[in-house]
């Protein structure tokens, strides 16, 4: 579940990144320090984000997995957890397991997308135009060469 909720944070905060970089004339392929600092940053972001909220659903199966406890299904592991620890038992040992996940995730998922760029930028590619998804369900296609925009900037110039 935490790797699903990752996922779908980090999509979202690379499609925003992407947009970005459009808006600045940037493509999001080019091997730069930008995109991987960019990749970097999204990544540890959203598995931060992922692992806050995921990490109850770890304690209570870590909990469920003991044997000879006193922890029986999901629902009574959680009210036990809540009633003898408090809301705080709900979190106890995330910082210890953030700071193993988060730079592990961080550098796996940049070095992922730079590696993408660089067999991309190899290969040759029929369209010059990037399908962006937003979180708004909107579709955005963002072209490398955008000839009406390019014709408008010049006019304004």
């Amino acid at each position: 579940s935490e790797t699903i909720v990752h996922f779908v944070i980090y999509e979202q905060i690379k499609a925003q990144l992407q947009l970005i970089q459009a808006n600045q004339n940037r493509s999001s392929d080019d091997l730069d320090f930008f995109n991987f600092i960019s990749y970097l940053g999204a990544a540890a972001c959203s598995k931060s984000c992922a692992s806050t909220l995921c990490y109850p659903h770890e304690v209570i199966r870590t909990r469920l997995r003991e044997e000879g406890t006193k922890y029986r299904t999901l629902i009574q592991t959680l009210t036990t957890i809540l009633r003898e620890e408090s809301f705080r038992g709900l979190y106890r040992g995330l910082l210890t397991h953030l700071i193993r996940q988060i730079p592990n995730t961080a550098i796996m998922m940049s070095t992922y997308e730079m590696v993408v760029a660089l067999f991309s930028a190899n290969s040759p590619s029929p369209t010059s135009t990037t399908e962006v998804t937003t979180i708004q369900t909107r579709k955005v296609l963002l072209a490398e060469v955008d000839s009406e925009a390019n014709a408008s900037n010049e006019a304004e110039i």
